[in-house]
């Protein structure tokens, strides 16, 4: 196996790209480090992709996946994970804003502290206020969710054992909560490190403020699949028992009172007169169709990958 493999998803990120490859590079030569660089083209409109290719043809250490259209960071990462070869493998925006300097470290405290999963923590930010005020946020929310202590789950830089990121599939926004995925499939030896934030120096964010609320939904989404995504019925089931007997027991109890009217002779009126009645009607037939959403949801389970499809228009290297 290579030593590093290093996976940068990129859109729209031609001006950055053969600075990042050449500064790469030279922190690989100077530590004598076998790798690989694989650049990820998330359906960029620009000329990102001819870079690549360019760099490639230049560099035999260079691979490109290219996308046929734009699919997010968390479908470039799964497609790049796919393809790694490294003992280690770590991961990097493309925009210079992550420094290629904290790889040595990184791997060290993966082969030689034997972290499995090492996240970068960008103590000091260049970014608007309008980014890291929701960054704050959102980290404390996922901390509180998910009990992985990291400070900042969305820094592009980590670095991963090889059979961790083999674990793990990605999509939607969920790139940001690999930590998380990681700490449920067993690889709970997660460190972090410190590392340098630089200014944007190409370009503009190519993300928006929805992206905290796609992400917040997105970790409601593996909270429920970690805990129920195998026993689908635990919780349907659970919830159906539960709502089926509060409205049998609701129409048992105006049964009874009616017999008991009658046979006191004491004014009574008819069960279907009874608003608790209706309720009680609602509640069984909720139950059931959450026993019955529990019973499909098993047989989903067995699912395809069909969700991590991406359509790749070209590879190079």
């Amino acid at each position: 196996m290579l030593d590093i493999s290093v996976i940068v998803p990129l859109y729209n990120e031609d001006e950055s790209l053969p600075e990042l490859a050449a500064w790469i590079e030279r922190v690989m030569n100077e530590n004598k480090f076998s790798y690989e660089v694989i650049f990820v083209n998330d359906g960029s409109r620009d000329n990102s992709w001819k870079v690549v290719k360019n760099l490639s043809e230049k560099n035999t250490n260079i691979k490109g996946i290219s996308f046929s259209r734009n699919y997010g960071k968390s479908a470039a990462l799964h497609v790049g994970f796919k393809d790694a070869k490294g003992k280690v493998v770590i991961t990097m925006d493309a925009d210079l804003q992550d420094s290629p300097d904290e790889i040595p470290a990184l791997y060290k405290m993966i082969m030689e502290d034997d972290f499995d999963l090492v996240s970068g923590w960008k103590q000091k930010r260049f970014d608007p206020i309008t980014k890291t005020i929701p960054t704050k946020l959102y980290n404390a929310a996922t901390r509180s969710m998910s009990g992985v202590y990291l400070h900042d789950f969305n820094c592009g830089l980590k670095a991963y054992k090889n059979e961790v990121i083999k674990t793990i599939t990605l999509y939607g926004e969920m790139h940001r909560y690999i930590p998380v995925m990681a700490k449920w499939n067993g690889f709970d030896k997660i460190g972090e490190k410190v590392v340098q934030h630089q200014a944007r120096k190409y370009g503009t964010t190519k993300f928006g403020i929805e992206r905290f609320l796609y992400g917040f939904l997105d970790l409601l989404s593996i909270t429920f699949v970690q805990k129920f995504g195998k026993r689908p019925m635990h919780l349907f089931g659970g919830f159906g028992i539960l709502s089926f007997m509060i409205g049998t027991i609701i129409t048992l109890y105006l049964i009874g009172d009616k017999i008991y009217a009658i046979a006191n002779h004491l004014k009574f009126r008819n069960v279907t007169d009874n608003p608790l009645f209706f309720l009680a009607l609602v509640a069984i037939i909720i139950g059931v169709q959450l026993f019955v959403a529990g019973f499909i949801g098993e047989l989903m389970t067995r699912n395809s990958d069909k969700a991590t499809d991406y359509q790749i228009r070209e590879t190079v290297g």
